[in-house]
């Protein structure tokens, strides 16, 4: 393995900038060098280059692959238009990926990136930070454990601000998804509605949406998936509906109790062991769930920018022992597709099977 791994950074100055930190993450890593960045944008980009110290700056992410030819590569745009050209470009060239999520546009994206990385032997990470927090394997041991009986529900909802309904779907709720992923195994079918000012979505509401999403609608989204064991997944989002505290996160309901994990590398998660999941009538206090055990002092510190610089190691480590990152690819393409499968049971107007048989965006076939 070498001694240090040369990276490249991929940023686009107003259009999705550096996502949530995906350039200087590499900044905190000892055995890391970054050889170049990459951005259209003039200013943009000798801004970053001066961040980052890159010895390399590039108008074109091709030619910063091509010349500087790094091991790792770091897609950090917000806006998904081109997540899958990027990917593309990197796995053809056997250069690994961490980006930011989600993953793309459409299962049709996502289909070939996935083919793209088998062929070349690619390792993908995607910036979920929650993912990384040690508090998750702490959830699973409860769970195994029995501490909320038999899981029945998963319950799941975005920020619910001013992109509340679709695009908080696509932006905000691809970490919930993942989560409704990671603790309930693959989705077997999805019946949704999307409405928009209190009526169902037709064609005539679909416009682009921001951030390079692509055809987007509806102010409201009410999601249910079936999982296996028996166990049922909801999803809801609704404009302007948020508030603070913020729900941002999932409550997996359980037959004596609830676990709520709210959205970040060391938020707060809890613990309410009351089989009644009434506030009201609970008998025992919500426990504080930290990376050492649920009831006990959390023994790390850290934020966001935390989470990805411990993904990144975890993408390091998973290149040097050849084996998928702890949120990879197929993880990725799993939360396009339960967010997909939203708008594809709204329009069919009933249930639709997961996997979906159509791969492309099912609001660009409405019309």
């Amino acid at each position: 393995m070498p001694a240090k791994y040369r990276v490249g950074v991929i940023g686009h100055t107003g259009r999705g900038d550096y996502g949530h930190g995906l350039d200087i993450v590499w900044l905190q890593l000892p055995n890391v060098e970054i050889v170049g960045v990459a951005d259209p944008d003039e200013k943009g980009r000798a801004e970053a280059a001066k961040r980052l110290a890159a010895p390399q700056a590039f108008a074109d992410y091709r030619k910063l692959l091509d010349e500087t030819k790094p091991d790792i590569v770091s897609i950090c745009p917000r806006f998904l238009d081109k997540h899958c050209e990027m990917v593309l470009a990197a796995a053809d060239r056997g250069i690994h990926v961490y980006m930011e999520k989600p993953l793309c546009r459409t299962l049709e994206e996502a289909d070939q990136m996935v083919a793209a990385c088998d062929k070349n032997d690619i390792k993908l990470a995607i910036a979920h930070q929650t993912r990384y927090s040690s508090k998750l394997q702490v959830i699973r041991d409860l769970i195994h454990d029995g501490k909320i009986g038999r899981v029945l529900e998963l319950r799941g909802r975005g920020k619910e601000d001013q992109r509340g309904g679709g695009e908080d779907l696509w932006v905000l709720g691809s970490h919930i998804m993942n989560l409704m992923h990671t603790f309930g195994g693959e989705p077997n079918w999805c019946f949704a509605s999307v409405e928009q000012d209190g009526q169902p979505v037709t064609k005539e509401h679909v416009g682009e949406g921001s951030e390079g999403i692509g055809p987007l609608a509806g102010d409201t989204v009410r999601a249910m998936y079936g999982m296996p064991d028996g166990v049922t997944a909801y999803f809801g989002s609704h404009r302007d509906a948020g508030s603070s505290p913020t729900r941002f996160g999932l409550q997996i309901l359980g037959s004596k109790g609830i676990i709520e994990i709210l959205s970040g590398y060391l938020s707060e998660s809890y613990l309410m062991p009351d089989s009644s999941w009434s506030a009201g009538r609970n008998r025992a206090k919500p426990i504080k769930i930290s990376s050492a055990g649920a009831g006990n002092p959390e023994p790390l510190s850290g934020d966001n920018y935390t989470g990805n610089v411990v993904a990144c190691r975890d993408l390091i480590d998973a290149i040097e022992q050849d084996r998928l990152p702890e949120c990879n690819i197929l993880e990725g393409r799993m939360t396009v597709e339960m967010i997909e499968a939203v708008f594809a049971s709204h329009l069919a107007g009933g249930p639709v099977t997961i996997p979906l048989k159509t791969r492309k965006n099912p609001l660009a076939l409405s019309g």
